[in-house]
């Protein structure tokens, strides 16, 4: 990657202003376009933060199922287009390319949808994987949001990121990826993940957000058992949940989280009802 987006954040004159105004400078995250391509065919312009996009590629790629397997990313090569933005060059195998292509007629024409390449409701949410449950400890939740901060350099620099973390059964941190968008800081994750070959059973993903259906639905693709968040989840992300066996936590914070869906145990957490 070429030296315009080698950093992951700039330097702007501010006027600060509280108890006294004082001219000074702030760190600021960058969030720059990046366009996906597969085989030379564009598919989607992703706002992130212009780092880890190799990890990015996969993760998505995975999570988002255009690709089933990590062997069938065969290439990635970022290039920087300056003031654009970058694009990310894919090469994926002929079996997946000809799913993307009827995945890609289908989005023509649409716009202000909120899930693209959709027809109808039934296909606006993707089946589930099942997954095996991880069994977290209350111990293990709380070591790993005290040490979390550690791992979230740009966010220190300048309050504007998320953050995912692999934190393994004793609460330690093993890798971390930060970006300005929860979904691409996942991904990156789940591309860091993937490239390193961890056993996905042995340990838990930490999000510095709500737990929403995408978030339970992209740990389920690569067969992760266990998601904490520091924020809420929606209903659906718990009947996600519940669907696939993922143990789900949210609210987790210094001293406290709540647990929503913990099949590893042998008790039974209360079904959430809704009335419609």
């Amino acid at each position: 990657m070429s030296t315009a987006f080698s950093k992951q954040n700039a330097q702007v004159d501010i006027r600060r202003v509280g108890s006294s105004a004082d001219h000074q400078t702030d760190v600021i995250a960058l969030e720059v376009p990046v366009a996906l391509v597969y085989n030379c065919m564009s598919y989607a312009v992703m706002m992130t933060t212009p780092n880890d996009l190799e990890e990015f590629a996969l993760g998505f790629s995975l999570s988002e199922g255009i690709i089933h397997d990590h062997s069938e990313l065969h290439d990635v090569t970022c290039i920087n287009e300056g003031k654009a933005g970058l694009t990310v060059h894919m090469q994926i195998s002929q079996d997946r390319l000809a799913e993307l292509k009827t995945r890609r007629r289908n989005m023509t024409g649409r716009t202000g949808c909120g899930l693209c390449g959709t027809e109808s409701l039934k296909q606006a949410i993707r089946s589930i994987k099942k997954v095996n449950a991880t069994e977290i400890s209350d111990e293990a939740i709380q070591k790993a949001l005290g040490l979390l901060p550690k791992f979230q350099p740009l966010q220190i620099a300048t309050g504007a990121t998320h953050a995912a973390a692999w934190c393994d059964l004793k609460g330690n941190i093993l890798l971390a990826r930060e970006d300005v968008g929860r979904h691409n800081a996942l991904d990156k994750l789940i591309g860091a993940l993937i490239g390193s070959n961890f056993n996905r059973q042995q340990g838990f993903t930490l999000v510095t957000s709500r737990a929403s259906y995408e978030m339970v639905q992209k740990c389920c693709s690569v067969g992760i058992g266990g998601l904490v968040a520091v924020s809420a989840p929606t209903l659906l992300a718990i009947e996600q949940a519940q669907e696939a066996g993922l143990t789900l936590v949210g609210f987790a914070r210094n001293g406290r989280h709540v647990i929503y869906n913990n099949p590893a145990t042998h008790y039974d957490l209360p079904q959430a009802l809704i009335a419609l």
